[in-house]
């Protein structure tokens, strides 16, 4: 922010009004108005606290999902890994019941014989 001396410059209500409503609707934040009009941060609180349709001591709090939509998409995801987890080790206990048969009908330790590619 460029800061210039000895130059006060006057904001009209209406421009505040306008600036304070794009704050509260979330489209701006007080640091973007105040680097866009070169205005101190200061001076922004100062417009909220005088033109914000919100009364003081009372505070918004915006939450992107609420606690409990979250913890039931959490809880969807443990389900959905306890299930895949569940799939592969069942696929395991196949190929192990798999390699178990084989090695009594063939004679041979088919475990001891494989080597992986390199």
């Amino acid at each position: 922010m460029k800061h210039r001396k000895n130059q006060r410059r006057i904001f009209s209500e209406t421009f505040k009004r306008e600036k304070v409503k794009l704050i509260e609707e979330g489209k701006l934040t007080v640091l973007n108005v105040s680097e866009i009009y070169e205005v101190s941060t200061t001076a922004v609180y100062k417009w909220l606290r005088k033109y914000s349709s919100i009364s003081k001591g009372e505070r918004i709090v915006v939450e992107k999902i609420s606690e409990v939509q979250k913890t039931k998409e959490l809880y969807k995801r443990v389900r959905d890994l306890e299930q895949a987890l569940g799939r592969k080790q069942m696929e395991l206990d196949y190929y192990k019941e798999r390699a178990k048969i084989a090695n009594e009908e063939k004679g041979n330790d088919i475990k001891k014989k494989y080597r992986p590619k390199q």
